[in-house]
Parts: C-alpha cells; structure tokens; sequence
C-alpha cells in the first residue's frame, strides 16, 4: 500500500463517488487506492495518522508517509492525474485558507446539492483491488466540522 497514495472520501456522498469515478477513470497507471471514511480500514488510516475517526467533511490523501485534507488533497490528487486536470495546481499558489474556505463551503452543502446514499459506495468486481478492504463501520459518526491537517 505504501507505493501508492490512497483518497479516503465520504462514503455516502454522490459528489464524492462521482469524484472517485473521475479519478478512476483518468488513473490509467491506478496509482491511486481508494478508501470509504466511513469504513474500519478508513478509520484506522486516519488514527494512524492522528486524524479523527470523524474527519468525513473532506477528502483525505495519504501519500509518501504525509497526509493531505482539503484543498491540497484535491490539488496533488490532481496533478498526479496530469493532463489538462494536472493544471488545476497552479491554484496552489493562492492561499491555503482562501482556497479551504471555498473547499469546505462545498463540503458543508455537498449532501444538499448532490445527495447522498445510504451506504457506502462498494466497488465492481473489476475495481476491487483499488479499493483498501474494511467493510463500512456503523459506529463512525457522520459528517462533522471540517478539520484541516495543515501543512
């Protein structure tokens, strides 16, 4: 798991599985393991990295040993992919909290613009190996207060 970068993000949310599907399919190399927050093998990421079992209000990258939430998860997600997308980090030079307030007003109203379902997104057959296994875990508590890990 250590060569590749995992995107933990919420499980339940339509605009992040429709995030995930992009990043699928534009990974040609499927450098990238995905993970539900929501999930047992989610929250033991986020432990391990000092994170909140209750960190679901972003989206998460763990990669080469660091940890990235917000913005800069979405940013280096981005310009791994490359491609016309790989130019969305030159917005990395507008500030860090500028760029995490638009983040996370998204965030805060993603469930009410694009719904949500009521599980976890489970990948196909063909998509399984991408995906960091644990089975969704009832008792993480749903989406709270958007923490930032900083850089």
């Amino acid at each position: 798991m250590d060569k590749h970068p995992v995107i933990l993000f919420d499980g339940v949310c339509n605009l992040c599985n429709a995030s995930v599907n992009f990043v699928i399919d534009r990974d040609q190399e499927a450098v990238f393991r995905f993970g539900a927050l929501q999930s047992e093998a989610g929250a033991r990421l986020l432990s391990t990295h000092g994170l909140d079992a209750d960190h679901l209000d972003s989206i998460v990258l763990i990669e080469d040993g660091s940890v990235y939430d917000a913005s800069d998860a979405a940013l280096r997600i981005a310009r791994r992919l490359g491609g016309g997308i790989g130019l969305l980090w030159i917005f990395r030079i507008i500030p860090k909290r500028l760029r995490d307030s638009v983040y996370n007003w998204i965030a805060r109203n993603r469930y009410q613009w694009f719904g949500k379902q009521d599980s976890c997104r489970m990948p196909t057959p063909d998509l399984a190996s991408r995906f960091i296994s644990g089975r969704p875990d009832p008792t993480v508590p749903t989406p709270g207060a958007v923490q930032s890990s900083g850089e």
